[in-house]
């Protein structure tokens, strides 16, 4: 199944006086790989500009831009015309040696073996050594089927509640309040499965809406979800927040080790003032073939 959806992704930062210049670095061009066929990209800038493209890490494309000059508002719109799929379907156990085969791969690979490190998100720490063992959260004989259990297991164990956690919130937020956003749930799950000797890196994109139907239309923010390797079938997507694998409905944008890696937006101004703010994004699905 091959599923088109039209994104578009509006970003405004208003400023509590005029500033004398903004710079922006964003990540809002969805990857382009095997899995996914970008029919069609652009960003609007208010003010307007140029704006420039660079090759990210891992396949992801991010684009940069200034904007000198007074003024008391930023306007960022990203519109998107991506092709999803066909995904293959998630196997639901390895061969018997998978965890030797997976520690073998990981050593020899530095791309793997960086997706094993710790980042400024995902990382050990002594709260999350005490939430794994208050919940029994271990490893089982599978990598695989261990990864899709512990998916199901954050999701029964964390409330999805917007606010109660920043984009720049330690992993340590979430497991104390057991509150949080798709953010959270990524890199909760990447710190465990690199904490078990699982590659684990995060992605950030859009969740399509339910439904085949052409007049399908979801609104919101964009999404969270990781990605771990595994000998065999590779790369497969896990979206805790959601307990369900990665599938037509995930639009992919940017990979990285965390979120600090690839966030939507990063950037600068110059000037004595405070800034608000004000994402939305629109997804839309166009249609289905086989």
């Amino acid at each position: 199944m091959i599923t088109r959806y039209s994104v578009e992704h509006s970003i405004e930062f208003v400023y509590s006086a005029p500033v004398r210049a903004s710079m922006m670095t964003l990540y809002l061009c969805p990857i382009q790989d095997r899995n996914q066929l970008v029919r069609g990209f652009s960003i609007e800038t208010d003010p307007p500009g140029p704006v420039f493209d660079f090759d990210g890490c891992l396949n992801s494309r991010g684009h940069f831009f200034d904007r000198p000059g007074r003024h008391r508002r930023l306007s960022i719109r990203a519109r998107s015309t991506v092709e999803v799929g066909p995904i293959p379907p998630t196997p639901t156990k390895l061969r018997a040696d998978a965890w030797e085969t997976l520690g073998r791969a990981a050593r020899a690979a530095p791309e793997l073996g960086l997706m094993l490190q710790p980042s400024r998100f995902v990382r050990p720490s002594p709260v999350l050594d005490d939430f794994m063992a208050s919940c029994g959260l271990e490893p089982g004989k599978d990598p695989l089927a261990s990864a899709l259990a512990l998916r199901t297991r954050l999701h029964e164990l964390f409330d999805y509640l917007p606010g109660t956690t920043a984009v720049d919130s330690p992993i340590e937020r979430i497991l104390e309040s057991r509150e949080g956003v798709c953010q959270d749930y990524a890199h909760v799950m990447a710190s465990i499965l690199r904490g078990w000797g699982i590659p684990t890196r995060y992605v950030s994109g859009y969740l399509g809406p339910d439904g085949a139907d052409s007049r399908d239309l979801a609104t919101g923010e964009s999404h969270a979800w990781v990605e771990s390797w595994f000998p065999g079938p590779g790369w497969i997507g896990f979206d805790p927040t959601n307990d369900t694998q990665y599938d037509d409905r995930h639009v992919r944008v940017a990979v990285g080790r965390d979120y600090a890696d690839v966030p939507p937006t990063r950037g600068v101004f110059r000037g004595a003032a405070e800034s608000m703010l004000h994402t939305r994004v629109r997804i839309a699905r166009q249609r289905s073939t086989a």
